[in-house]
């Protein structure tokens, strides 16, 4: 392994980081309406996930996945019925004021941890990054600082982020567009939980 074939996996990783999906939208949604500890928590609860499906596609996972569909099919349709239920809750609370209430940084970091487990197709997007950049025969230890990599870019992204959005000047623009905001973002990640389970 050489440092281009990092450099190459950290810019697919932005670029796939960036993307709306459910993981961005949530760390977004959770740093404007509970504030930068909870941004923070939800963004490590995401990054922690994001790196062990690296791990699972460096050790060969996807391979489990396509040797036994079922397991696939399970996982992605309780996915999808987690995406649904977060879309429901956040449509319903679109018109519900901003309380003093905080979510409980543990909250954040377990509610980070179930939007990815419940991802599977992030095992096989990490798998298919993984074969195109890296070349085969990696030692152990370059497994693992791959992971480790992922990790740190994941956190420092998410921190970044929770710091940037609890602005004052960001927070307010957030609760003066909350309904618009939310509805939106629950648009996304019905439509999201809707691909995941009708896709095949």
């Amino acid at each position: 392994m050489e440092l281009s074939h990092l450099i190459a996996f950290n810019i697919a990783l932005i670029a796939s980081i960036l993307s709306p999906g459910p993981a961005f939208l949530i760390a977004l949604k959770t740093t404007l309406s509970s504030g930068r500890q909870a941004g923070v928590a939800v963004g490590a609860g995401l990054g922690l996930v994001a790196s062990f499906w690296t791990l699972a596609a460096l050790l060969g996972l996807e391979a489990v996945f396509l040797a036994f569909p079922w397991a696939y099919a399970i996982v992605k349709t309780v996915g999808a019925a987690y995406l649904l239920y977060v879309a429901y809750g956040m449509w319903r609370g679109a018109r519900a004021p901003v309380t003093s209430t905080v979510t409980p940084a543990r909250h954040a970091f377990r509610q980070g941890l179930m939007i990815n487990i419940l991802n599977p197709k992030s095992v096989l997007f990490a798998a298919a990054v993984l074969v195109v950049i890296f070349p085969e025969g990696m030692r152990l230890s370059e497994n693992f600082l791959i992971v480790a990599n992922h990790l740190i870019i994941e956190l420092a992204f998410y921190t970044g982020l929770a710091f940037g959005m609890s602005r004052p000047a960001v927070s307010q623009g957030y609760l003066r567009a909350k309904v618009y905001f939310d509805r939106i973002a629950s648009a996304v990640l019905g439509l999201l939980g809707l691909r995941l389970l009708l896709a095949r």
